[in-house]
């Protein structure tokens, strides 16, 4: 399975209680399209004892086994969680013209932000002739134009 999402809380050195092998684990929130834009939640333990230099916010692509993780609550109820168990966690570089633009540009370039315009304007616009660029092509002048005979089918010898 891979999951892509933003981490959510920072990566942590845990040791399994059975072998005393070291692993990483942490929290990936994976943001939903469509239907049902409700974010999903789960824990990825990184089953490699070397830090796989992530950070909390980081964009990041998770191949792994998907299990459910069901244990007691604080509170004492069960309560379970989605559970992947990682052979791999890579960080996905951000556009290059983001990384390199300065930190106010990056404000203005969200898809949230839209752009001020007077309430007479903000009005979706119906393209003008003047503005199609693509036109349909021009019949040619009479004197180019060269003769075609058409056959016309009896259709009634085809389906009888």
């Amino acid at each position: 399975m891979q999951v892509f999402g933003n981490i959510a809380t920072a990566p942590e050195r845990k040791e399994s209680r059975t072998t005393s092998k070291g692993y990483y684990q942490f929290r990936i929130c994976e943001a939903q399209r469509g239907v049902d834009p409700s974010p999903c939640w789960y824990t990825v333990r990184v089953m490699k004892d070397e830090d796989p230099q992530l950070d909390k916010g980081d964009f990041v692509k998770v191949t792994g086994k998907l299990k459910a993780d069901f244990y007691i609550g604080r509170d004492g109820k069960p309560t379970g969680t989605l559970l992947i168990i990682a052979f791999e966690a890579s960080k996905i570089a951000k556009p290059a013209a983001l990384a390199t633009a300065p930190p106010q540009a990056r404000k203005e370039e969200g898809p949230s932000k839209a752009p001020d315009l007077p309430k007479a304007e903000s009005k979706a616009k119906v393209p003008t002739p003047e503005l199609v660029t693509e036109r349909a092509p021009q019949r040619p002048p009479e004197s180019v134009r060269v003769p075609v005979e058409q056959e016309v089918a009896d259709w009634s010898t085809l389906y009888s």
